[in-house]
Parts: C-alpha cells; structure tokens; sequence
C-alpha cells in the first residue's frame, strides 16, 4: 500500500495538485488527504478511484510498483531445478485487486441499466 501511496504522491506533484486542490476534488478537509498520503488514514479502492480520475492516471498505473520480483533457484538431487518467484506485491495487492473488479463490475452493471433506458427514450 505505501508504494501505491508514494505513487500517487508523485503524479500528484509532477501534474502541480497540492494537498488542498486534491482535498477540494475528494470533498475532504486538507488534514484529511494528508493522512491518506502519510498512511494515517487507510486508502480505500472507492477513494483510490476517485483519485485516479482527479489526477487523470488510469488505475493500473497507479498499482503499478518498481519492486523488483525476487528470483530464488534451488538445486535438487539429480539436478533439477526449482525456481520460484516471490510475488509479495501480488499478494498485498490482491485483496485490493478483487475490490476494484467488484466496482468496475458494478460500473459496468450501471452503464448497462442507462443505455437500456437512455434506448427506452
């Protein structure tokens, strides 16, 4: 989650938001956004929503992390090998992962439902 969190900080400052203009867009008092940037407050995927589309990123740039995938390779009897890959950020990412396919899910659902009744019109 801190990697996320750093993310965010990062595109927000490159685009020039400050912590008021990110508090303003989120209906959120500026003390509020800046716990969510220093990990006082926990992120939720609703609000990791909403920022990606104030700062204009898709959400899988903003999941995106630098970590490097840990390779370890063991040798076993008769020679055969063994590589396994640790995939700690999957795993931390994962809960959060499912959230966001529950909403984009939901989002779907909503768009659906308007276009019948927009064609009902």
């Amino acid at each position: 989650m801190e990697k996320i969190i750093k993310k965010i900080a990062e595109i927000r400052s490159k685009k020039g938001f400050s912590y008021e203009n990110m508090a303003h867009d989120l209906d959120l008092s500026t003390s509020a956004y800046r716990k969510i940037e220093t990990g006082e407050t926990k992120l939720t995927v609703e609000r990791l929503v909403d920022i990606s589309k104030i700062l204009e990123t898709p959400l899988n740039e903003l999941l995106e992390t630098d970590s490097p995938k840990n390779f370890n390779q063991e040798i076993k009897e008769q020679s055969t090998g063994y590589q396994g890959v640790d995939n700690r950020v999957y795993h931390e990412n994962s809960e959060l992962s499912q959230k966001l396919i529950v909403i984009y899910e939901q989002q779907i659902k909503d768009l659906k439902a308007e276009i019948e009744e927009l064609k009902s019109k």
